[in-house]
């Protein structure tokens, strides 16, 4: 994804013969908000032999002058991953319609001891102190270390194989999807990727090939030595922070949206039985009050589709309870909740026998004293299908509480060929906050964040019952001792408007047909 010239534009993977992979080439989309889109032409298929088994993922460079660099993995005649460059062929055109791809691709091949399947997914380039640019290319070695490889160049079209890997980290198997960019630890705007300093850290996330998720650390940046050093190893990438604890947010990208300076973060939704959405577009923050992990929130431009709301204020919601929320029909919604815990319940709360965890718990039935309790949403009438958000508070054995954040498709459908796990992780919780969520539906996607996005679940559910209008909406509370008072405002939510070109070019020009014929009357 970039912003050129008053667009949003989106690259995606496409397979024109059908909703499964393969036959894989470059679809492309444009907006002016994020939210409204037009499907343009493709941006590129695979007509040459170093991408003729597909045009795979890439990433785009602006540069000072306003070229645009676009390097992407190209999968040969004989599967050998390579990368290659294109770039537009009229950069006066703000919609970027057309791409030519170099004529002495590929740029790169896989260096020696880099199988020909295990090098792919170059990222947005970055400026070094020398005016120098700087990639980082996903692989691994043989005893399955994930590495990041990083290249020099000049002008993208000849590289240096530089010395040091940027970071690697044992066990975690094939990185594909690298991104590598700057937070600003002091301001609430995004960076551009080539910034740096001493109120900057860096983040490393890369998509995990083996488990299908992606991970992410905050480490610093040494431009010199050529490396990335996790601020905490033990939650190092791959083995700590994820983006999302959902079981469906994967192969994600960020770039820096410099009309609005803010990181925005793209994620693919796969499907159950075929290929993919992707996520409502999140920006990216390092969260300043507690330093260790990222904020995640959905654009501002999402709130555009908000109409008929409705206010739910201070419900009291009694241990083992259930209260219908009257919002009509409950497939289109944006839900935003605090919620408040009884104080005494806290402080007399037992600490467990056994730890907790989202992915191994029995799901919103496991009943404790302080948990679970939130959202029962995309529900039938007699609660056949349901899926539970909600939080679940558990005491350490230091004395301390740990909050859960969690999501449970278990009863989510009736349908028996559909995955129903339970997901989710902890929410970091600062003294004196509620605890709050939001909650995007949309039809089979569920998109929800708490504590204001330090910790986000996606999934795909399917509901054969609780659909459309038969769609409901719910607060529960099953833990065994404390009631809690929550304070709900929903939203019903506008569909977005996506068009095909076709269709888009002869609206224009109705439209200026009509201004034209118009205008002396105006």
């Amino acid at each position: 994804p970039l912003y050129y010239n008053g667009w949003y534009h989106f690259f995606y993977q496409y397979n024109p013969g059908g909703a499964i992979w393969g036959n894989i080439v470059w679809g492309h989309a444009v907006s002016k908000d994020l939210i409204k889109w037009v499907h343009l032409p493709l941006a590129m298929v695979a007509d040459k032999w170093y991408d003729f088994n597909g045009v795979w993922t890439g990433s785009a460079t602006i540069l000072p002058d306003g070229q645009i660099m676009m390097l992407y993995t190209g999968s040969t005649n004989e599967s050998v991953q390579v990368q290659n460059l294109a770039y537009p062929a009229d950069l006066s055109d703000p919609l970027l319609r057309e791409w030519v791809k170099y004529p002495e691709n590929p740029v790169l091949v896989p260096p020696p001891g880099i199988y020909k399947l295990d090098f792919r997914d170059p990222t947005t380039a970055w400026m070094t102190s020398e005016g120098k640019w700087r990639i980082t290319i996903g692989s691994k070695t043989n005893n399955k270390t994930g590495i990041a490889l990083v290249y020099e160049t000049t002008d993208f079209k000849t590289y240096k194989l530089l010395d040091n890997i940027l970071h690697s980290v044992q066990g975690t198997g094939m990185w594909e999807c690298v991104d590598f960019y700057p937070v600003s630890v002091s301001d609430s705007n995004g960076l551009d990727t080539s910034i740096k300093g001493p109120l900057v850290k860096h983040v490393l996330k890369a998509s995990m090939d083996d488990d299908r998720q992606d991970y992410y650390a905050l480490g610093t940046y040494n431009e010199a030595n050529v490396t990335w050093v996790p601020d905490n190893p033990s939650i190092d990438v791959g083995i700590g922070l994820r983006y999302d604890y959902g079981g469906k947010f994967y192969a994600s990208k960020t770039f820096y949206d410099q009309e609005k300076k803010r990181r925005i973060l793209w994620g693919w939704i796969p499907e159950s039985d075929s290929e993919a959405a992707d996520a409502i577009p999140r920006t990216v923050l390092y969260d300043q009050k507690t330093g260790s992990n990222l904020i995640l929130w959905p654009v501002e431009e999402v709130e555009t589709l908000r109409h008929k709301s409705k206010h739910f204020d201070k419900v009291v919601v009694s241990p083992g309870s259930i209260i219908p929320l009257d919002v009509g029909s409950a497939t289109e919604m944006d839900i935003v909740a605090e919620f408040n815990v009884d104080k005494e319940a806290i402080e007399g709360l037992p600490v467990p026998s056994e730890q907790y965890s989202c992915p191994k718990s029995k799901g919103a039935t496991q009943r404790g004293a302080l948990g679970p309790f939130g959202f029962l949403i995309l529900a039938a009438n007699d609660l056949s299908e349901h899926t539970p958000v909600y939080f679940y508070i558990v005491k350490t054995s230091t004395g301390s509480l740990k909050t859960f954040f969690c999501s449970d498709l278990s009863r989510s459908s009736i349908a028996l060929d559909v995955v129903k796990d339970v997901y989710g992780s902890t929410v970091p919780v600062l003294k004196g906050e509620s605890l709050s969520m939001r909650i995007l539906v949309d039809h089979s996607i569920v998109e929800a964040f708490a504590q204001g996005g330090r910790t986000s679940i996606t999934n795909r559910v399917y509901p054969t019952k609780a659909i459309y209008k038969d769609a409901k909406l719910y607060l529960f509370n099953n833990a065994t001792t404390a009631s809690v008072t929550a304070s709900v405002k929903t939203w019903q939510m506008s569909s977005s408007r996506t068009l095909c070109y076709s269709i888009w070019v002869h609206l224009m020009l109705i439209f200026s047909t009509f201004f034209m014929i118009g205008r002396p009357f105006f």
